[in-house]
């Protein structure tokens, strides 16, 4: 179907998707670049643990890891954007090409550690976004029985940032019996998904990594990017 059969559809910004441009002629060869997240300051945080299990999947795939240190890092508005630990997670974002979010549940939702370190990250700085095109992985870990509260809440913030969220996601159940004295994830099913989800990240960001920019172009955008351009134009002429 044509423009012109869509009236009220702006021909300048309109743009139809092609195939060729998903296919990037020369890919990127470096390892995937991950910053992982989690949610707890406890000694023995089961979050840290399942993160650094993480960390290790990650990395025998052959990504590039980091992982940010949730402690000084001051609540949202409660310090200027320049706090070093602050700085230090935004240049940690936009070094991300994809990211792992590991919380705890916590009265049935997320831990406040790790929301506000999603807070923090804006959803832009300047021209660029350090989360729209990233891909991301969501886990948690339980007291009790399994539940999925917290990875839910994650996905909608994660699909809020603007980033592409993995269908694959880990939920530990009853935590405290899943890690051994040193925080070593003991064998277990709940392991086994976890390698899932790992592995899932490293292909989708693989797959999508050198495409973000196009996969993550929107018309609206353009559009209003187009009306805002010839608004400037006019301005100048009339100068």
């Amino acid at each position: 179907m044509s423009a012109e059969a869509l009236p009220n559809l702006d021909a300048a910004a309109l743009r139809i998707p092609e195939l060729e441009r998903l296919r990037p002629a020369e890919p990127s060869r470096h390892p995937p670049r991950i910053l992982l997240l989690y949610g707890s300051l406890r000694e023995r945080s089961y979050s840290r643990f399942l993160t650094l299990e993480a960390e290790r999947l990650l990395r025998h795939f052959g990504a590039q890891t980091r992982v940010f240190d949730p402690r000084d890092l001051p609540l949202p508005d409660g310090a200027p954007i320049d706090h070093p630990k602050v700085q230090e997670l935004r240049a940690l974002a936009q070094w991300s090409e994809g990211q792992v979010w590991c919380s705890p549940e916590r009265h049935g939702a997320m831990s406040a550690v790790l929301k506000a370190q999603i807070d923090w990250i804006p959803l832009a700085l300047g021209a660029i976004r350090p989360t729209q095109g990233r891909t991301l992985a969501l886990m948690q870990v339980c007291g009790g029985s399994q539940s999925f509260n917290a990875v839910n809440q994650m996905r909608i913030l994660g699909r809020w940032m603007r980033m592409l969220t993995i269908p694959n996601q880990s939920s530990v159940a009853k935590a405290y019996d899943e890690f051994d004295a040193d925080g070593r994830m003991k064998p277990s099913a709940y392991y086994d998904r976890l390698v899932d989800v790992m592995e899932e990240l490293v292909k989708f960001t693989w797959l999508t990594r050198d495409v973000a920019p196009y996969l993550t172009d929107r018309y609206s955008e353009r559009k209003e990017a187009a009306a805002a351009l010839e608004a400037r134009l006019a301005l100048g002429a009339i100068r």
